[in-house]
């Protein structure tokens, strides 16, 4: 038996080599997050996690992103810190925040999306009764 290689077969977004399937609504993901290193031992994210982010954002690829850049802008400014030596400057708050960044964006573009999806949407309510003027009298026929 092989190890886990970070690919799950049955997932939306491996093969069981692992390998990106970029017609599949997680590979999509991976594709917006740029989580796209062949070794799946090499991406950011397990396929599990991506799949956890996919079911808390009502199966949305561009929500799903945003959820999954939040996650690696907080990581980031945990981890990298502002960091300068003589040799070395790292700026983990500013990396953080051109990844919120791309998160409004893609929360925005899910935004758009759904109110164009409920542009055309109308109800029609039965009134039940026949039409009459302002303040007349309801009669029974």
């Amino acid at each position: 038996m092989t190890d886990y290689d970070g690919g799950t077969p049955a997932s939306d977004f491996s093969t069981t080599d692992g390998a990106i399937d970029y017609s599949l609504p997680l590979g999509r993901v991976r594709l917006l997050i740029t989580d796209i290193a062949e070794a799946p031992a090499d991406r950011i994210f397990t396929d599990d996690q991506l799949d956890a982010f996919y079911t808390l954002c009502g199966e949305n690829v561009n929500r799903t992103a945003a959820k999954a850049l939040l996650v690696m802008a907080a990581s980031e400014v945990l981890v990298s810190k502002k960091i300068r030596t003589q040799d070395l400057t790292t700026d983990g708050p500013a990396v953080s925040a051109e990844l919120r960044a791309l998160a409004k964006q893609l929360n925005d573009e899910a935004d758009a999306a759904d109110t164009a999806a409920d542009a055309g949407f109308f109800d029609v309510i039965p009134l039940g009764y026949p039409a009459r003027g302002e303040g007349e009298e309801m009669r029974w026929y």
